[in-house]
């Protein structure tokens, strides 16, 4: 299945999903803590299985593909480990956004090559806005209720700002001041007088990165590798980059599935 066709499905798969969360969202929310203290919903659930019945009829380069989703039972290591390919996905990421009724949150699909994320999307279902790409093939944003590919912007955008500022995207919830000193200091080592920080939530601060609507996002906590492939993709797509704290590779289908921070620039 070529890139394109690829992407056609995926982003039906994601607006299929979009939909069901959407369902949910328009009324009552009712909400349980998972083992970790992190928040499951009706949604979470039918977006993950819409998911999964799709990519389970999927293939990629006439394979079938092994999934992982942040719903499901993870794989045990000495089995995945041996995989080259397989599907990450967040069925719907930025749950706090979803509960309290923001519209920032997202649904992720990533496709896994070697460990590295080789193709991403990311669908936010109340602005009906879709990214999608990878460093293979660049990345797009396309936007509207009918989401034709065909019509999306390729990323990034030119967007006009002022250089002595420094645009940064930041969550609500994960700011520290490890995030503001070193932000204080990566404007002082572009020469930058001022920090702009831009608040959003999920996977939507890659997005601004991609787009080029911010410089950086720095993220110093831990974070799950569903919660970063697919905007991973989508980044670098648009020439940009996400490592770690320490600049070398952000790592996938490790033993634990966990990040301990990232840059994203």
């Amino acid at each position: 299945m070529e890139e394109k066709e690829l992407f056609c499905g995926l982003s039906a798969i994601a607006v299929k999903a979009g939909d069901a969360i959407m369902r949910v969202y328009s009324g009552e929310i009712e909400v349980e803590l998972k083992d970790d203290n992190s928040p499951l919903t009706a949604a979470d659930r039918a977006s993950h299985d819409i998911i999964m019945d799709g990519l389970g009829s999927m293939k990629y380069r006439d394979s079938s593909v092994p999934i992982i989703s942040e719903e499901g039972e993870i794989p045990h290591y000495g089995v995945r480990r041996k995989w080259k390919r397989f599907w990450l996905i967040d069925p719907l990421d930025g749950t706090r956004e979803f509960v309290n009724k923001r519209d920032e949150f997202t649904v992720n699909i990533a496709l896994m090559e070697n460990n590295k994320p080789l193709l991403g999307l990311v669908y936010l279902p109340v602005r009906k806005v879709l990214y999608f790409g990878g460093a293979s093939v660049g990345t797009w944003r396309a936007e509207g209720s009918d989401l034709k590919l065909e019509n999306a912007e390729k990323l990034p955008l030119k967007i006009e700002h002022d250089p002595g500022v420094l645009r940064a995207a930041g969550s609500r919830s994960h700011r520290s001041e490890k995030y503001k000193n070193w932000l204080e200091a990566e404007a002082e080592r572009r020469g930058c007088r001022s920090i702009d920080i831009v608040t959003a939530g999920s996977s939507l601060k890659f997005c601004l990165v991609a787009e080029g609507a911010v410089d950086i996002y720095p993220r110093f906590g831990p974070t799950m590798e569903w919660d970063t492939a697919a905007a991973h993709a989508v980044v670098e797509g648009a020439g940009k980059r996400c490592t770690d704290p320490d600049g070398g590779s952000l790592l996938y289908n490790k033993k634990v599935m966990r990040h301990e921070g990232f840059i994203v620039f």
